[in-house]
């Protein structure tokens, strides 16, 4: 029989996009982490296609834009691991093609069985030109997702 704690989540994912919306976001995946005793992956992704539009591609701006991203979520990442009922808190920073990378080198490897991400965060001519992350996630995760607005 299936009680309501097998229905929970273990391992959430949240995607951060460096956007203002990303404190709101942060704080919904402690949460929902917090409350399912799960534990918790930070994910982000260096966008490699506005660094390669440069013409060469600028590596040593790499270790500048990450370390900016994890000031950016500092407090959230210590709000996240003074929550006794999450496990686990890990912040996973990479460099690529957004959808690629994402899909590629975070969620196939964390496996999560939610992934939490905002609703915007892309400009809107990227976002003509790319679409959603959020659609993308919901077309090509096999777990639930979870869209905050």
């Amino acid at each position: 029989m299936t009680t309501y704690q097998d229905l929970g989540y273990d391992k959430v994912f949240v995607s951060l996009d460096g956007t203002e919306e990303q404190d709101k976001v942060l704080d919904r995946a402690i949460i929902v982490a917090a409350n399912n005793n799960a534990e918790l992956t930070i994910g982000h992704v260096i966008d490699s296609t506005a660094l390669e539009t440069a013409g060469t591609y600028p590596v040593d701006l790499i270790p500048g834009l990450e370390k900016a991203f994890r000031e950016s979520i500092e407090d959230g990442v210590k709000k996240a691991q003074a929550e006794p009922q999450i496990k686990k808190v890990e912040v996973l920073v990479k460099t690529g093609r957004i959808r690629e990378t994402l899909k590629e080198e975070m969620l196939d490897l964390v496996e999560p069985d939610l992934v939490i991400c905002g609703a915007r965060g892309l400009s809107s001519i990227k976002y003509a030109l790319l679409g959603s992350i959020s659609t993308y996630l919901l077309r090509n995760s096999p777990c639930d997702i979870l869209v905050v607005k």
